[in-house]
C-alpha cells in the first residue's frame, strides 16, 4: 500500500471517529433538552397539585366556619321552638285569639312571647337596631327579628323591626308545615340587604310530632352581610387574586349569592352553567380541582365544596397568572439554564476533553470540602450554644425523627445525641407522650405558624408540668423541620396556684367576717359572684373577666364593716342619709381592696359599680362602654340578686318581677346585652331552678331561740 493510501484510510477513520462523536454528542444534546422539558413539565404538574392541596385547605376551613354559622343561626330559632314555656303560652295565645276572638293585646301571654323573642333576637344577631323615620309618623319597615305565627301563618306577635311576611318566608312556612324546620333561602330584602333566616315548627305541648301537632311556627329572619360574608376572608392571606365566594344553582343558572371582588353585590349575577365557568364546575364537581374561566373570562385554578346546611357551594379560585407566575419564571430560567449547561458540557467537552474534565473536579471538591467544613463549623457551635440552656432543645424533620438534640435532651432520654439523630420520636420519649407532639409538628408543618402547648405528666409520685413551642424553620420549608423546645414550668405554676388557693382563702374569710354582722346580706355577696360568673360565661368573656366578677363579686360587701350593725338589720324603712351610707360602703370596699395584689381589676371594678349606662351614674359618670366589662356584669347580678333577696326592711321580689324591671332599667342603668344575658341563662339554663333557694328568709338569732 502507498503512503498516498496509508494517508487516505487515516483521513477516513478520523473523520469516521469525528462523525461518531458528533453524532454521539448531538444525541446527548437532544436527549438533554427532551429530558429537561419532560422534567420541567413534571415541575408543572407536582406546582398545580400543591396548588390543590392549598387551595383545599382554604376551601374546607372557610366552608366549615359558614357551616357552623349556619347551624348557629337555625339551633337558635330550634331553641326558641323547643322552650316549652313558649309552647305553653303560644297554645294559650292561639285560642284566646282564633277560638276566644280576643285581641292579642288583651293576652297577658303576650307580653311575655314578646320579651323573649326580644332578648333571644338580641343574643343570637337575629336584631338591627330602629332607623331613623323617612317623613313624619312613617316609620321604616324592619330588616330583622323572630315572629310567632300560628299555624296557619298569621302573624301573632314578633320582636322589634320584624320585616313583613313576604312569599320567601311563606314559602317555607308551608314546607315547615310538614314538621320539619325549614330555610328562608337568601333573598334582597329591605333596601337590597342580602337577608335569609328559618322557620321552625311549634307542637302542641306533649304532642307526638306529627304535622297535625303544629300549632305554630318561629319564624327568624336576618341580614347576613356583617357576619356571614367576613367569614369567607381567610386570615392572613396575602395573594392579591384569591378570592372566596359562595353561589346557588337555578336551573340552568348559577347565582353569585356573596358580593364579589370586582364590586358586585350579592345576589346581583346570574351566569349560564357551563363547565367552562369556575363557579359551575365547583357545583358539578364539588370537591374536585381543575383550570377554568371565572365570571369575568379570566384564567383561575378552582375548587369547591358544598355546604350541608344550605343548598349552597363554596368557590376558591386564584388566577393562574398570580398562582404559577413564579413557577413559570422558575421554570424558563431552569429550562434556560439546562439548555446551557448542556451546550456549555458539549463545549467544555470538545474543548478541554478530560484535562478540562480534570481541573473542574478538583475545584468542586476543594470548594465541597470547604463548604462542609463551614457547615461542621457553624453546627459544632449551635450545640456549643444550646448545650448551655436548661431547657431541651431539639428538631423533628418531616418524619418526625430528631435531626438535632441538645444535651439536656439527650440526658433525659439516658442516650448520647448521636444516638437520638434519625430516631423517632415514638422510639425515645414513648408512645403516648409522642402521639401529642407529633399531632402538634402536623399542625405546625400544616400551616407554618408556631404553636404552644402545656402538658401536665406524671411520674410516680411526682407531676411535672412542661410547656412546649413548636416552630417551623424559615430555612427548611421543603424539608419541613420543626424546632422544638420543651421547659419545665412546675415551679411557676406551682406557686401560681399556691397563690391562687391562698387568695381563694382571703376571700372565704373575709366574707365570713361580713356575713356575721348582718344575716339579712349573709350570702348576698356569694350568690352576686355565683350570678355574674354565670352572665360571664353566658357572654362568652374572657377567663380574667370571669375570674375578677368572681373575686370582685365576693368582696363588693367587705366595706360594711364600716356600717354599724343597728344600721344593717334594721327594719324600717332606711332615710336617705342611711342609703347613702350603705351605697359609699362599695367605695369603702375599694379603698380597702386597693393595695391588695390581685393580679386584676378587682379595686378598679368595685369603684365602676354605681355607674349606670346612660351616664348618669357616679362617681366619675362613665358611659357605655367607658365602664368595665366586669363592673357591668357585677351591676346586673348585683340588682337581680338585691331584689330576689329577702332584707330587714321588705320581702324577697319573684323572678318575673325581677326581670321585668331590669329590662325597664336596660339602656339606662344596665347593658342591654348583659340583662339578656342573665335572662336567657333564666329562661334556657336552669338558672330559676339553680336559684330559687335565694328567695328563702335568713334565720336570725331570735328564730333559733
Amino acid at each position: 500500500m502507498s503512503e498516498f493510501d496509508i494517508e487516505h484510510s487515516g483521513k477516513n477513520k478520523a473523520y469516521t471517529s469525528v462523525a461518531i462523536g458528533m453524532v454521539l454528542l448531538l444525541a446527548v444534546v437532544v436527549a438533554g433538552i427532551w429530558g429537561t422539558f419532560k422534567f420541567i413539565e413534571e415541575q408543572r404538574g407536582r406546582d398545580l397539585q400543591n396548588w390543590e392541596i392549598r387551595l383545599g385547605i382554604v376551601a374546607e376551613s372557610r366552608a366549615a366556619s359558614v357551616e357552623e354559622w349556619l347551624r348557629e343561626q337555625k339551633q337558635a330559632i330550634g331553641t326558641l321552638a323547643n322552650n316549652a314555656s313558649l309552647q305553653v303560652y303560644l297554645t294559650q295565645l292561639v285560642i284566646e285569639t282564633n277560638e276566644n276572638g280576643n285581641a292579642i293585646s288583651d293576652v297577658p301571654e303576650a307580653g311575655y312571647l314578646i320579651n323573649l323573642l326580644n332578648n333571644q333576637a338580641v343574643i343570637s344577631g337575629f336584631w338591627e337596631p330602629e332607623e331613623p323615620e323617612i317623613r313624619a309618623n312613617v316609620s321604616r319597615p324592619g330588616r330583622a327579628g323572630i315572629a310567632l305565627t300560628d299555624n296557619t301563618g298569621s302573624l301573632l306577635v314578633s320582636s322589634g323591626n320584624m320585616p313583613p311576611l313576604n312569599p320567601n318566608i311563606r314559602a317555607a312556612m308551608a314546607e315547615a308545615g310538614n314538621g320539619q324546620p325549614a330555610l328562608i333561602d337568601l333573598y334582597q330584602g329591605i333596601g337590597g340587604d342580602p337577608t335569609m333566616g328559618y322557620v321552625w315548627p311549634v307542637f302542641a305541648v306533649q304532642g307526638d310530632g306529627s304535622s297535625q301537632e303544629v300549632i305554630g311556627f318561629v319564624v327568624g329572619v336576618r341580614t347576613v352581610n356583617p357576619s356571614l360574608y367576613p367569614l369567607l376572608v381567610q386570615p392572613g392571606d396575602t395573594m392579591q387574586t384569591a378570592e372566596t365566594y359562595l353561589v346557588r344553582r337555578e336551573g340552568n343558572l348559577v347565582q353569585y349569592i356573596s358580593p364579589l371582588a370586582d364590586g358586585t353585590r350579592a345576589l346581583g349575577r346570574k351566569l349560564s352553567i357551563k363547565n367552562t365557568l369556575a363557579a359551575a364546575f365547583a357545583v358539578e364537581y364539588p370537591g374536585d380541582f381543575t383550570v377554568a374561566n371565572d365570571y369575568l373570562g379570566n384564567k383561575v385554578l378552582v375548587t369547591g365544596r358544598a355546604l350541608s346546611g344550605a343548598p349552597w357551594f363554596l368557590v376558591r379560585t386564584i388566577a393562574v397568572r398570580e398562582a404559577l407566575s413564579e413557577t413559570e419564571e422558575r421554570l424558563s430560567t431552569m429550562l434556560g439554564i439546562f439548555i446551557l449547561l448542556i451546550v456549555g458540557v458539549a463545549v467544555t467537552v470538545i474543548a478541554v476533553w478530560r484535562h478540562g474534565t480534570s481541573i473542574r473536579a478538583s475545584e468542586l471538591a476543594s470548594r465541597y470540602k470547604g463548604t462542609a467544613e463551614h457547615l461542621k463549623e457553624r453546627s459544632e457551635f449551635l450545640k456549643i450554644v444550646t448545650d448551655q440552656q436548661p431547657t431541651t432543645i431539639v428538631v423533628f424533620d418531616a418524619e418526625d425523627k430528631y435531626t438535632f438534640a441538645n444535651r439536656v435532651a439527650s440526658d433525659e432520654a439516658e442516650i448520647s445525641q448521636e444516638e437520638m439523630i434519625g430516631k423517632k420520636i415514638a422510639s425515645v420519649l414513648g408512645p403516648v407522650h409522642a402521639k401529642e407532639i407529633v399531632e402538634m409538628t402536623d399542625l405546625v408543618r400544616g400551616d407554618f405558624q408556631p404553636r404552644s402547648t402545656i402538658t401536665r405528666l406524671d411520674e410516680g409520685d411526682s407531676k411535672k408540668i412542661i410547656k412546649s413551642d413548636f416552630i417551623p424553620l424559615r430555612s427548611s420549608r421543603a424539608s419541613k423541620e420543626v424546632l422544638t423546645v420543651f421547659q419545665d414550668i412546675t415551679d411557676v405554676v406551682t406557686e401560681r396556684e399556691r397563690r391562687e388557693t391562698v387568695l381563694r382563702s382571703l376571700v372565704s374569710t373575709l366574707v365570713a367576717f361580713v356575713d356575721r354582722r348582718d344575716p339579712f346580706s349573709a350570702d348576698q355577696s356569694r350568690r352576686v359572684a355565683k350570678v355574674a360568673v354565670a352572665v360571664a360565661g353566658e357572654m362568652k368573656t374572657s377567663e380574667e373577666t370571669v375570674r375578677t366578677v368572681d373575686i370582685t363579686g365576693n368582696l363588693m360587701n367587705i366595706g360594711k364593716i364600716l356600717v354599724p350593725p343597728d344600721l344593717l338589720t334594721k327594719t324600717k324603712n332606711l332615710s336617705a342619709k342611711e342609703m347613702d351610707v350603705i351605697r359609699n360602703s362599695l367605695v369603702a370596699s375599694a379603698d380597702l381592696l386597693e393595695e391588695v395584689d390581685f393580679d386584676l381589676p378587682v379595686a378598679a371594678t368595685l369603684r365602676q359599680l354605681q355607674e349606670n349606662w346612660d351616664g348618669s351614674g357616679q362617681p366619675r359618670g362613665l358611659q357605655g362602654e367607658e365602664i368595665g366589662e366586669a363592673a357591668r356584669i357585677i351591676a346586673v347580678a348585683n340588682a337581680f340578686v338585691g331584689m330576689v333577696s329577702p332584707r330587714a326592711y321588705r320581702s324577697a321580689l319573684g323572678f318575673s318581677a325581677a326581670v321585668r324591671q331590669l329590662l325597664e332599667d336596660a339602656d339606662t342603668r344596665f347593658d342591654r346585652k348583659t340583662v339578656s344575658a342573665l335572662i336567657n341563662y333564666l329562661e334556657n339554663r336552669g338558672g330559676r331552678e339553680e336559684w330559687q333557694y335565694f328567695a328563702d328568709k335568713p334565720s336570725t338569732d331570735e328564730d333559733k331561740k
